[in-house]
């Protein structure tokens, strides 16, 4: 027969891995995402003087780096000041939903410049980013959803119109819903 001690220690990691399970992470950063707004309103406006698309692209490639490094950073600093643990299982949840269609958008911009089609680029970033958030938003907060559902309505938006369009809708997305909804986190769900 097991001792006493050890059977609620066994019965109080069963709970704490049912309520981790349950909860939804909240370390996602409303002032990193108006940081991570903020300079793709930069890059959308540097980009427009681009001459070349490749250097288009580069100036986009370099912005989201720049915004990876910002939301980590962010992501982070919001988990500490919390007393979330960063890698906790909602936050790896998170993270494993996000990835996979962040990856898809890699590859298929590797395979787009590769052909030249450089147009459909934004749309494409857009919807596979909206849809990072999305997958991503069921383990966060509701308002994380609707951004990433409003993100992948504009990646279809760009994708039907006319290609001079994208950078204009870049900077809606990346820029102006990233501002307007890390806003509403910051305040809503603390910073």
């Amino acid at each position: 027969m097991r001792p006493l001690d050890a059977h609620a220690a066994d019965n109080l990691r069963f709970i704490r891995t049912a309520m981790e399970r349950a909860s939804s992470f909240t370390a996602v950063p409303g002032l990193g995402g108006v940081a991570m707004g903020a300079t793709a309103l930069v890059a959308a406006a540097v980009s427009l003087r681009a001459k070349t698309p490749d250097v288009w692209l580069g100036i986009w490639l370099a912005e989201a780096c720049i915004a990876v490094c910002i939301g980590v950073w962010a992501m982070a600093r919001k988990a500490r000041r919390t007393g979330s643990e960063l890698f906790s299982g909602p936050a790896r949840r998170f993270l494993l939903t996000l990835t996979p269609p962040l990856g898809a958008g890699a590859v298929l911009t590797l395979v787009l410049a590769r052909e030249g089609q450089f147009t459909l680029l934004p749309g494409v970033w857009l919807l596979l980013y909206g849809t990072a958030v999305v997958t991503g938003g069921a383990m966060s907060v509701r308002t994380v959803l609707v951004l990433g559902a409003l993100l992948m309505l504009l990646g279809c938006a760009a994708l039907s119109s006319p290609a001079s369009f994208g950078t204009a809708y870049l900077a809606a997305g990346f820029g102006g819903l990233h501002i307007g909804f890390g806003l509403v986190i910051a305040r809503r769900h603390g910073g």
